[in-house]
């Protein structure tokens, strides 16, 4: 019983140390808060999660029809933001390319007649998700090949005995701040696609 005490003091440890080191989103590394079951999520939500949102340090491509010097090829900074000619700073962080697109023809309207543009997307960041809580092994973990959350619960060897079998969680600050709760059962037996739900850059996975 010592060491299963110590090594739950060490986890307790590890997780404080790693919401201060990663500035994880307020409400992200508390044991209590406002939550949404998965199986409540709305079918808009849902599908909202397979599609991919512009990140910091993705490669945008960006090209403006018959316009090659609006043409751009550039990084998301820090800030979120990319800069073209005539319109400046732009928001790119957290949008689809498909909607970065129509925020740009439609500010380039008032500069060119009917602006066709398209928007890819030519390097991601790595996906990586934060595992905390009551898990043999806590940590940041690499996604990009199998991004389900089931597959980021493996990694972190599972559940401990202390763990509770309805509290997992994922929180998400990418658009709108969410936390989403899943049972342990739902995500093993991959109930409603609950083992399948995407994880995207940033999120962080508890279990309480």
């Amino acid at each position: 019983m010592v060491v299963r005490s110590n090594s739950r003091a060490k986890r307790s440890a590890w997780w404080r140390g790693a919401c201060l080191a990663f500035g994880v989103v307020a409400g992200g590394c508390a044991s209590t808060g406002e939550y949404v079951w998965f199986a409540q999520l709305q079918p808009e939500t849902a599908q909202a999660a397979n599609d991919y949102f512009i990140g910091v340090g993705d490669l945008l491509n960006i090209k403006v029809l018959d316009h090659d010097e609006m043409s751009l090829r550039e990084r998301v900074r820090s800030d979120g933001r990319v800069s073209m000619l005539l319109i400046g700073d732009v928001e790119a962080r957290g949008k689809r390319p498909s909607g970065l697109k129509a925020e740009l023809e439609a500010r380039l309207k008032d500069y060119i007649k009917a602006p066709s543009v398209a928007v890819n997307v030519d390097e991601t960041q790595p996906l990586t998700v934060i595992l905390l809580g009551e898990v043999p092994k806590p940590g940041v973990y690499p996604l990009a090949q199998d991004p389900r959350l089931a597959h980021a619960i493996v990694l972190g060897g599972g559940l401990t005995d202390y763990a509770s079998r309805s509290s997992v969680y994922v929180v998400r600050s990418d658009r709108k701040p969410a936390r989403i709760r899943f049972t342990y059962e739902d995500i093993y037996r991959n109930v409603g696609g609950a083992g399948d739900f995407p994880l995207h850059r940033g999120d962080v996975v508890e279990v309480e």
